[in-house]
């Protein structure tokens, strides 16, 4: 269900008490049979090769490949076919010195294929930051397990295609796991006995005028995610296209949003919601009275307040809104994904699932999961209005808000990957395929 994400330190740990120099020669062992393999028409291999243990493991790989009759050298002088960067290790962190920097822009200006020990040069194996200069991978070879700085953003883009490989050390908890699809088989299924409101009762606020798509699109995501009941709670003036557009949910005026929570089991607040001070009343006062669990998204974030909230609550903003809650630029998100969601933890005191790629679910008091399921597809309008419909669902269930955040990342992904085709992929795509990912 979960597979361990190492920090530089939890390495370290690991590989205490081993054979130093028999692990150098099983990771670089390790690099030249992945070269090998994926690359065998490569004849001359470049490396560059650092002063620590990540420039032992090359200069191993390098006598291995060369025990293989290939050509190798510690030089990229030459045109060689594949370059091997062992410059930085694990521990590094910050920015590379001038002449290191420009170590990497060759690497990267080689125009072949480059294989990294362990983490891509300039990559901060422990968070995934990437402050200054750094390589850009086609294959990550890691010793023992994943870092978490090969799944975390900006880190996983310079990774590339990431193999393990086995040095011979034990697993090990760690603070920090990749979620697996295996997380899907704790969501509870309709039983015999279910009637549509123990199956899953979901009521989801939001669908102002102009934007009625978006709740829309939650309720019947919440519907394919496998709730039972559905309730939208919109504007008056609304009402007529939400009529239109939805045929199993409830629909009823905002006014009647009270009645409605007596039936649901979970609730979503923010699709479509808009921005105005009734709007952000309204979901102040909901967020604060009802004792339900909670996904809160969109409009619903806009100026949030941290409470004493009476039941969980959910999350769920990209980096722009998460940016705005923290005082601070998208970008300084961007850069720093795992301290910015854990900021947002500590502030609102509930689970935050920062949305992007490799989403990141935290919760207080925990290590943050990370989820990788998914495509580039996904980076079109509605998709996160998707979202908020499943971990609803998966909330009215009776999951536990932050393994519910994780599952529902997973089953939005597996839905995207699943859908019949990826270029022209639209929200409405991921909600039909939300059943065969959860089947």
């Amino acid at each position: 269900m979960f597979e361990p994400l190492y920090t530089a330190d939890e390495m370290r740990a690991a590989e205490q008490g081993h054979d130093v120099e028999a692990l150098m020669e099983r990771a670089g062992r390790a690099v030249a049979d992945a070269i090998l393999r994926r690359y065998p028409h490569a004849r001359r291999i470049g490396a560059v090769c650092g002063e620590g243990a990540n420039g032992g493991d090359g200069r191993i790989a390098l006598r291995a490949l060369a025990e293989s009759g290939r050509e190798t050298s510690e030089q990229l002088e030459g045109e060689p076919d594949v370059v091997i960067d062992a410059l930085f290790g694990t521990g590094f962190h910050g920015e590379p010195r001038q002449d290191a920097a420009g170590l990497v822009e060759r690497i990267n200006g080689a125009g072949v294929p480059v294989v990294a020990v362990d983490v891509p040069s300039g990559v901060n194996a422990s968070t995934g930051e990437v402050p200054g200069a750094a390589v850009r991978a086609d294959v990550t070879v890691t010793m023992h397990g994943r870092k978490v700085g090969l799944v975390v953003a900006p880190g996983r883009f310079h990774a590339g295609e990431v193999e393990v490989a086995d040095i011979g050390l034990e697993r090990a908890e760690t603070d920090h796991r990749l979620v697996t699809d295996a997380i899907l088989r704790l969501v509870p299924r309709r039983s015999e006995g279910d009637t549509k409101y123990t199956a899953g009762s979901v009521l989801i606020v939001g669908g102002s005028p102009g934007m009625t798509g978006a709740v829309c699109l939650a309720a019947e995501a919440a519907f394919r995610a496998d709730a039972g009941y559905v309730a939208v709670a919109v504007p008056e003036a609304s009402l007529p296209v939400i009529e239109t557009l939805l045929v199993e949910a409830v629909k009823a005026p905002r006014e009647r949003v009270d009645e409605l929570a007596k039936r649901a089991s979970a609730f979503a607040v923010g699709p479509g919601l808009g921005r105005g001070d009734e709007e952000r009343a309204l979901a102040r006062r909901l967020l604060t009275d009802l004792e339900l669990p909670a996904v809160v998204d969109a409009d619903a974030l806009f100026e949030l307040e941290a409470a004493d909230w009476p039941a969980p609550r959910v999350l769920t903003p990209h980096s722009g809104e998460l940016g705005r809650l923290l005082g601070e630029e998208s970008s300084w998100v961007d850069a720093h994904r795992l301290d910015a969601v854990r900021r947002a933890v500590d502030r609102y005191r509930c689970v935050v699932l920062l949305k992007g790629p490799g989403t990141l679910v935290a919760a207080p008091g925990e290590g943050v999961l990370v989820c990788d399921a998914g495509t580039a597809a996904l980076a079109t309008a509605g998709t996160g209005d998707v979202l908020t419909g499943v971990i609803a669902a998966f909330l009215s269930k009776g999951m536990d808000a932050r393994l519910a955040a994780a599952a529902g990342a997973v089953a939005h992904g597996r839905a995207a990957e699943l859908a019949p085709h990826q270029v022209g992929l639209v929200a409405s795509d991921v909600i039909d395929s939300l059943p065969l990912a959860l089947a």
